[in-house]
């Protein structure tokens, strides 16, 4: 059977019983969570296990939206943001120490990722209005409250501070990669022998199928949807791919993501997809955006900082670029 998880990537799997050798089961259930698509597959001793642990899931993800969403205006990502320039605001330290992973990723890849880009005005259409480009102007004044700098943090009081007005954080497709993370750790913890946690795009995954298989996540060819690149294996670790050959727009023959560079506000160019393969979903996603809008160059130097974890490249051209590390032949 062949599923799609995501509009980018795919995973491979075949169950003809429900019943292994071992007596272990999969249990599926897709739903909404953190403003996108959630696909939870968990391999259990029977079906209740398996459907009480896939609950367990979901309310371990609502409860991080709750905390980190900058859409709940009553969240602490949302109550920080509320006080841009006014004053500090106190957070879980689960919060604090993901605000200080993120901006220690904008710091590494010198704004290309900013946890700040919240603050950016969508100027940018990719919903088929857009009929000429921004301005220069328009798309310089996109970003003034966009930057990383302004933002302090305080360990000891375990404060969030924004020093602008209007400036915003926001953990977008980070958030879910470190909720796919953090239920993949709780439900090892409880002893679940496998599962996957794909949330949009951003998958965890431990253990193996109940026929005894590795778990096959597919990386599809983004100019040939129906076919994949190639089939790779995942026991424990994570995947996410950042691409741009679903939204984008073309002025002047020039094709523009929807992925904007937060530091200058024009879209990424160059690069069609990336999936970054690695121990967890959150650090892949960080480096996939930041890749995407990097570029090939830029962004493989990046990912030689990150050895544990390795990428394939697709440029706008449908030329396939690996990472050295990368171990799987396409």
């Amino acid at each position: 059977m062949l599923k799609l998880l995501s509009h980018k990537i795919l995973l491979l799997f075949f169950v003809t019983i429900c019943f292994s050798a071992n007596s272990q089961i999969l249990r599926k259930r897709t739903t909404l969570l953190m403003g996108g698509r959630f696909d939870i597959s968990i391999v259990d001793k029977d079906s209740l296990s398996a459907e009480q642990n896939i609950d367990i899931v979901i309310a371990e993800i609502t409860r991080i939206e709750n905390l980190i969403s900058d859409w709940k205006p009553d969240s602490q990502v949302s109550q920080v943001n509320q006080n841009a320039g006014i004053q500090p605001i106190k957070v879980d330290r689960e919060v604090f120490e993901l605000a200080q992973r993120a901006l220690k990723l904008s710091e590494i890849t010198n704004g290309g990722f900013d946890v700040s880009f919240a603050a950016m005005d969508r100027i940018w259409k990719f919903d088929g209005s857009m009929t000429e480009m921004p301005s220069a102007e328009a798309i310089k004044k996109s970003v003034e409250k966009v930057g990383y700098k302004n933002i302090i943090l305080d360990s000891v009081q375990s404060t969030i501070f924004l020093k602008l007005k209007g400036m915003k954080i926001g953990f977008g497709a980070l958030g879910e990669g470190y909720a796919t993370d953090k239920c993949r750790s709780m439900m090892i913890e409880k002893g679940v022998p496998a599962g996957i946690i794909n949330g949009s795009g951003d998958m965890s995954t431990w253990g193996k199928q109940p026929n005894g298989k590795d778990w096959k996540i597919g990386i599809t060819n983004p100019f040939h949807p129906e076919k994949i690149l190639t089939a790779i294996p995942l026991k424990e670790g994570a995947v996410t791919t950042s691409g741009s050959y679903e939204k984008f727009v073309v002025f002047n023959g020039k094709r523009y993501s929807h992925i904007i560079n937060p530091a200058t506000g024009y879209p990424a160019a160059g690069l069609c997809s990336i999936t970054v393969f690695g121990p967890n979903a959150e650090t892949a996603n960080g480096l996939s955006t930041s890749m995407m809008v990097l570029g090939q160059k830029e962004g493989l130097l990046l990912l030689q900082k990150f050895p544990e974890y390795s990428c394939v490249m697709i440029t706008d051209k449908g030329k396939t670029i690996q990472s050295k590390n990368f171990t799987y032949k396409l």
